[in-house]
């Protein structure tokens, strides 16, 4: 090589004095386990409505209150939120009496994959989960997703912002989640959040049992076997990473594509997040011992019900607790929940968030909170509402990777907040007015324009 052309070559190279060996493109090209998305976002932020909403009670998230505060909102993020803010001159909202928050984040549901009136008429219509093998790790939720589902409308109505879709609960490992806005779009990609971090769905106790003995297949049949097949998927999973570094090294041959192994090996490098079906204590314990073991670090625990009884553990690991209010005695290893969890958890350290696994509860989960509040009160815990908001709005925020951008009313943040007739967690109090990325999405004082969704004709909204 001509001396004037090597020096370019070092230059461009980083000063690196050797030119890469043959191969060595082809291996800095292989597919990184569990980083790859073949399914990218195609929402398109919407054209911000500028606003100042002037005079409300603000809860913004992160712990604070303000009496008779105002947000500025501009070019689709939030630009300064106090009180007695000038007016750049833009639209201007009386929002007297009223309350603003963040919008509200639900981190679990199964909205446009368990579709109704679809499924009540049908249940194969159901695509919540693939259920033909225990583990189900190459799957991506969101190519089941039917855009159309009336759920998301509904959520909307109520002040939701965000979703995560996660899969069912009947395999091991059912698959990688994905995160949308509630907006009306033609396809779930028009939905889909850009820069959230990729979920995982892991079941353990009374679901993912059940499935050996259902279909009568090679599957575990109990709590011992689930975890397990589990810990024989992680091991596999950490020889089929050593073998990409290998080949990345040089040391050694691609090996085959493995979608499940990718996907699982994503979680023991943290590209992929565990959000974890698990309900009783021992459950829980064990689940976090394998998560010690082989380094990884579980989200959330969903459902949660007997978290209650081993706080510290959660708190040890960094892991949240997505939780209900009162849904128990519906299967036996629901049997020990309390109402009073969330604040209980809450006053131990442990980051906490209400979930709904269902289209209904969906709609009404400052109402959760409000629910779990009342029950710590009658002993003695006391939660204020600066507090319960972060159940649903910056708690939930965090678990997605996106508590930069959403969960908390501050600057700089994106425009996603709700303006609601009255206190959020009264049962009298609607949203009045939704925006996304700074646009309004949902006004009650507006009729809709769009068209209704098929599956809205011959039913009545909730909301008034």
């Amino acid at each position: 090589m001509p001396m004037a052309g090597r020096i370019g070559w070092m230059l461009v190279a980083g000063l690196s004095l050797a030119a890469p060996a043959p191969g060595d493109a082809q291996r800095a090209a292989a597919p990184a386990p569990g980083q790859q998305d073949p399914f990218p976002s195609r929402y398109v932020q919407p054209r911000p409505d500028d606003m100042l909403l002037r005079g409300a009670t603000i809860l913004d998230g992160a712990g604070g209150r303000i009496d008779g505060g105002d947000v500025l909102v501009r070019g689709g993020r939030i630009v300064a939120v106090g009180r007695a803010l000038a007016n750049p001159g833009v639209r201007e909202v009386d929002a007297k009496g009223r309350w603003i928050t963040p919008g509200v984040i639900d981190v679990h549901s199964h909205d446009g994959t368990f579709v109704r009136p679809l499924t009540d008429i049908d249940r194969e219509a159901s695509d919540v989960a693939e259920t033909a093998t225990p583990n189900s790790a190459d799957t991506w939720i969101e190519t089941a997703v039917n855009a159309q589902d009336m759920a998301f409308d509904r959520a909307l109505a109520a002040g939701v912002t965000t979703i995560q879709i996660l899969p069912g609960s009947t395999p091991i490992f059912g698959g990688r989640s994905v995160v949308v806005k509630p907006v009306r779009a033609p396809t779930v990609w028009d939905m889909k959040v850009a820069g959230a971090v990729q979920g995982f769905k892991m079941a353990c106790g009374e679901n993912p049992k059940s499935w050996g003995a259902e279909k009568d297949q090679d599957g575990p049949t109990s709590r011992e076997g689930v975890i397990a097949y589990m810990r024989q998927r992680f091991i596999e999973a950490q020889e089929y990473r050593r073998a990409w570094e290998r080949h990345r090294a040089g040391a050694g041959p691609a090996p085959a594509r493995d979608l499940k192994l990718e996907a699982i090996a994503g979680i023991l490098t943290g590209d992929i997040r565990v959000n974890l079906h698990c309900y009783r204590a021992g459950d829980i314990a064990a689940m976090l011992n394998i998560a010690k073991e082989f380094g990884f670090r579980i989200g959330a625990i969903h459902h949660a019900t007997e978290a209650y009884k081993i706080p510290g553990l959660l708190r040890a690991a960094g892991t949240c607790a997505a939780v209900w209010a009162d849904w128990w005695g519906f299967k036996m290893e629901a049997q020990d929940a309390i109402r009073a969890e969330a604040p209980l958890l809450e006053r131990e350290g442990v980051c906490v968030m209400m979930h709904s696994d269902s289209p209904a509860d969906g709609q009404r989960l400052n109402i959760a909170a409000a629910k779990a509040a009342a029950a710590g009160r009658r002993i003695g815990i006391v939660t204020p509402p600066e507090t319960m908001i972060k159940w649903t709005t910056s708690n939930p925020a965090k678990l997605l990777g996106l508590d930069t951008q959403i969960g908390t009313l501050a600057p700089g943040y994106r425009a996603d907040l709700v303006l609601w007739s009255g206190d959020p967690f009264s049962v009298y109090s609607r949203a009045d007015l939704v925006l996304i990325d700074g646009a309004i999405a949902w006004d009650r004082a507006q009729p809709r324009t769009a068209p209704v969704s098929d599956f809205e004709l011959g039913r009545r909204s909730a909301q008034p």
